[in-house]
């Protein structure tokens, strides 16, 4: 797409992808370019240098962000340790994470609130969400409750431990963090949506010897490409859904340098490095237990570490011999901000680099065949027959799901069973039909039985009274065994899975048919081109009715539920 005169958000814009793709994206003239990150240090500092750097710019042409985007906006300053450190703070977060998605944690999200303020045409994401996931370490978190089990701690302690347990799971919060970015893009127009992410190794393999202390191959990051990979599914399955962004993924696999070259202090963590001499005559003697912790730390000598380091941004600072050995040839080596940062724009505009990872599980993963939909033919009909020799109905037994397609089915099955066609259904009086199906099932017992069998209740048609077996799929368990019922409630668990007799429910069905039988009668019967496939035909003229091909036409229509790839 073109990129001029459009808002770009870049997540991620302090780090070393972020500054280059800031810089080039300005050849491009797009009317705006969001700099986010988690620090509002960060944030200011590289829109500072840029506007430093190109001051012929209009005063508000770079905007600084800051916060975290993986939590809620209240919380989007604050330490995550100190969030799960704080009862009510916790709590929220892990409601936040956990609960069903709805419109308080969408609406209080971070994302949602940056892009409801920008309304970004554009997104390019340079965060490591693989790193900072996974680095919240559930081994070391096992261990620590294993140690504390050990020391038979009080329940309100085992409490606590669980709910930061539950907060630090890697996957849900994963989850979380796409159902949120891909609702606020979708409802704030957001056009593209590109992720540079991670292999989660530089590019090596189970061998790679660049642990943090842990054993190799390391738990902690092989967890992070666990995330990363995840990531990439879920955006593949973002790429897949109709009317939401077009979205990229460009996965670098080797390390990312440089930012600069200097001499000065060494930091770690954002601090210095506080150098401490000890005399050799303080050598300990290795007898019995070694401590792994001071029972009082050494002084420090006043003086902080310096030494000539490479800045690889977030990647972290090295010394010669640590950029020697990790770039050498055979080992992760490197590739440059700038030659990521021109690959993700030429992706933007249109171009194909190759390298786009969304674009190559598309190409790889193995689509629908021709000898599949071929056969898919001959199925229907070896299942009709079967119907027909042993005198049943194969409609639905909520193997599938969701339980609104079993409802969905037994619906148009029953209306088929007192109407017959889809001309008779839509020109009976709803009342009537209502009737009709009540007096089917209420004489049906073995049509009766298979419904609510299966955990689908039936709704009567007073609205007031249900029939239901000893499972019901819906509502589903959510810890309470006892639900208040109500007309809403009554309203949203029949939509979801209840059998409804109720005549507006029959009216909605009469609607349905009405509109999916339009759609087919304004395709001219002498087209017969490979453009349409529900035409008339399609639908036996609106005789007899395939279940299961109306309930497909209602989840592409009303769930919005299209393959948009083969």
């Amino acid at each position: 797409m073109d990129i001029r005169n459009k808002t770009v958000l870049l997540f991620g814009g302090w780090g070393l992808v972020g500054n280059s793709l800031s810089r080039k994206l300005i050849v491009e003239e797009p009317k705006q370019i969001i700099i986010a990150s988690l620090r509002q240090s960060e944030a200011e500092e590289q829109v500072f240098n840029l506007k430093r750097d190109y001051p012929h710019l209009p005063e508000n042409y770079f905007i600084p962000w800051w916060g975290n985007i993986f939590v809620r906006h209240d919380f989007k300053d604050t330490n995550r340790l100190e969030l799960l450190e704080q009862k009510e703070n916790r709590q929220i977060l892990l409601r936040d994470t956990m609960e069903e998605l709805n419109d308080d944690i969408l609406h209080n999200s971070s994302i949602y609130k940056l892009l409801s303020e920008y309304k970004p045409d554009i997104i390019i994401d340079s965060v490591n969400a693989a790193t900072g996931i996974a680095y919240q370490d559930l081994y070391t978190m096992y261990r620590d409750i294993q140690q504390k089990i050990e020391e038979k701690p009080s329940a309100e302690s085992m409490i606590v431990l669980t709910e930061k347990l539950l907060c630090n799971q890697y996957i849900p919060q994963l989850i979380r963090h796409i159902q949120i970015l891909y609702a606020s893009m979708f409802k704030f127009g957001t056009k593209m949506y590109v992720k540079i992410g991670t292999s989660g190794t530089g590019g090596m393999g189970l061998n790679i010897p660049y642990t943090h202390s842990e054993e190799k191959p390391s738990r902690v990051l092989l967890s992070k490409s666990s995330v990363a990979g995840a990531h990439t599914l879920l955006l593949f399955l973002m790429g897949r859904t109709p009317e939401g962004p077009i979205t990229k993924e460009i996965k670098p696999t080797a390390a990312i340098a440089w930012k600069k070259i200097v001499y000065g202090e060494v930091s770690k963590g954002g601090k210095p490095i506080e150098l401490i001499d000890i005399p050799i005559e303080s050598a300990i003697e290795l007898k019995e237990n070694l401590k792994l912790k001071l029972d009082s730390p050494f002084t420090s000598t006043g003086e902080n570490l310096k030494s000539v380091f490479i800045d690889t941004g977030e990647n972290g600072t090295f010394s010669r011999g640590e950029f020697e050995a990790i770039t050498a040839q055979g080992q992760m080596e490197f590739v440059t901000p700038e030659e990521i940062s021109k690959t993700i724009i030429y992706e933007v505009k249109g171009g194909n680099t190759g390298h786009d990872i969304i674009n190559a599980l598309d190409n790889a993963s193995m689509s629908p065949t021709y000898r599949a939909g071929f056969m898919q033919n001959f199925a229907v009909k070896k299942l009709a027959q079967l119907e027909e020799i042993h005198d049943t109905e194969s409609v639905a037994f909520e193997l599938l799901g969701p339980p609104r397609l079993s409802k969905l089915l037994h619906e148009i099955n029953l209306l088929r069973h007192v109407a017959g066609t889809m001309e008779e259904i839509v020109n009976t009086n709803a009342s009537v039909l209502s009737e009709k199906v009540y007096l089917l099932l209420k004489n049906d017992n073995k049509l009766r039985s298979e419904i609510i069998s299966i955990g689908i209740p039936i709704l009567l048609p007073d609205g007031k009274s249900l029939l239901r077996g000893n499972l019901m799929k819906i509502p589903p368990f959510r810890g309470k065994e006892e639900l208040e019922i109500t007309e809403n409630n009554i309203d949203l668990w029949a939509s979801d899975g209840w059998v409804d007799l109720r005549e507006f429910n029959i009216t909605r069905w009469q609607n349905r048919l009405k509109d999916l039988m339009h759609e087919a009668t304004l395709i001219p019967d002498e087209d017969t081109s490979s453009l349409h496939v529900r035409n008339k035909e399609y639908w036996n003229n609106f005789g007899k009715i395939d279940i299961g091909k109306v309930v497909s036409w209602i989840f592409i229509h009303e769930e919005h539920g299209l393959r948009m790839k083969a």
